[in-house]
């Protein structure tokens, strides 16, 4: 059983005014991302959107002291972005499609991701989104440490940090097993 996990692809990572944006390599990977989004979800796979989120002003957040304050709580730059904001209002509330807060790079860090892969049999999780070399990663090396298989849309997953998504690329493959397709 496989499911996909959709990271952190909203309007302050993606779009040209986000607070923390990828910019042009995270829109670049816009219509990648809705496609395989669209086929996991029609096919009955299970489809988690793992979405960051903040309080505004928490001082004892790490991200506080490294990132300017971005996917807060209650703001238009936690939505969707674009095209996968659509998708998500028109496959909300279908029982393979999870959306869920997480509060560290880790979409397994403090949530219950890993007991709702396991009751789907789930061993395989595909990873679409941003920043590869941060949260992409960060749930790839939890995965890995979970024993699932995992597989990276090397087409729907971006940074705004080349040298470190490529980086990110090899090191996903050659440390984790991840296969890249």
């Amino acid at each position: 059983m496989r499911g996909l996990i959709n990271i952190d692809y909203t309007h302050d990572f993606i779009a040209t005014d986000g607070a923390l944006t990828c910019g042009e390599p995270g829109q670049a990977i816009e219509a990648e991302v809705v496609r395989l989004t669209r086929e996991f979800a029609e096919s009955g796979d299970y489809v988690v959107f793992a979405v960051d989120v903040h309080d505004r002003d928490d001082a004892y957040h790490p991200e506080t002291k490294l990132f300017p304050p971005h996917n807060i709580r209650g703001t238009a730059g936690r939505a969707l972005y674009g095209e996968l904001g659509l998708l998500y209002e028109e496959i909300q509330g279908r029982p393979n499609v999870h959306y869920m807060d997480k509060t560290r790079y880790s979409a397994f860090a403090g949530t219950d991701l890993d007991l709702k892969l396991r009751e789907r049999g789930i061993t395989e999780v595909h990873l679409v989104g941003d920043c590869t070399d941060i949260c992409v990663l960060h749930t790839a090396v939890d995965a890995y440490n979970r024993n699932y298989r995992i597989v990276i849309h090397e087409k729907a997953v971006a940074s705004f940090d080349q040298a470190g998504h490529e980086w990110a690329l090899r090191h996903l493959k050659n440390c984790l097993g991840a296969e890249i397709v």
